[in-house]
């Protein structure tokens, strides 16, 4: 598969079969997330593999009430928790380096998962973004330690849907040169 359809392919999976998920698949995108790019290489990401059921209910338990991802933590074979360690990444001599403050941390594993979810989708696995809850709660339930923070949840599986793809910006909308808001090359 190349790259770019991988990219333009790849969908969010809300609904999984109950077919396991090999350990060497499940270390294939980990390795695929390792090799991520990470703030002067600090590597502040790190990955909790949950594959026990009533873990997994627990950690669904702390989504939001409407989040549609809910009934995805709870059912597919697998749900990786991304976790970072905080006051790493953006981070010289124990001190913040942009105006971002410690938000390094969320592009770190963001970059992490998003090799991750490519790498799934080659190998015909489907993955989902779940942001919305509360990860202070969810870190108690994987027994995360002080200085870690629970970024996102992952369901990974076979997929048992196939969402059509969403509309997306037409490159004139999102693209400027020179200086925002200028359309012209």
């Amino acid at each position: 598969m190349e790259l770019k359809q991988a990219i333009t392919g790849r969908r969010s999976i809300r609904k999984y079969k109950s077919t396991p998920v090999s350990q060497e698949q499940v270390e294939s995108v980990l390795e695929a997330a390792r090799q991520a790019p990470s703030w002067a290489n600090t590597q502040c990401a790190c990955f909790v593999v949950v594959r026990d059921s009533q873990t997994k209910n627990k950690l669904a338990e702390t989504l939001a009430q409407w989040n549609p991802a809910t009934e995805a933590v709870k059912m597919a074979p697998v749900v990786i928790v991304a976790c970072a360690e905080i006051g790493k990444s953006g981070y010289y001599r124990d001190k913040p380096q942009t105006d971002k403050g410690d938000y390094w941390f969320m592009f770190d594993v963001a970059l992490a998962l998003h090799n991750l979810t490519l790498v799934a989708y080659e190998m015909g696995l489907g993955t989902v973004h779940v942001g919305l809850f509360d990860a202070q709660k969810a870190a108690q339930v994987i027994g995360v330690p002080k200085g870690m923070a629970v970024v996102e949840l992952m369901p990974l599986g076979y997929p048992d849907e196939q969402p059509p793809a969403r509309p997306r910006k037409e490159l004139s909308e999102i693209v400027f040169y020179e200086k925002y808001g200028q359309t012209k090359k």
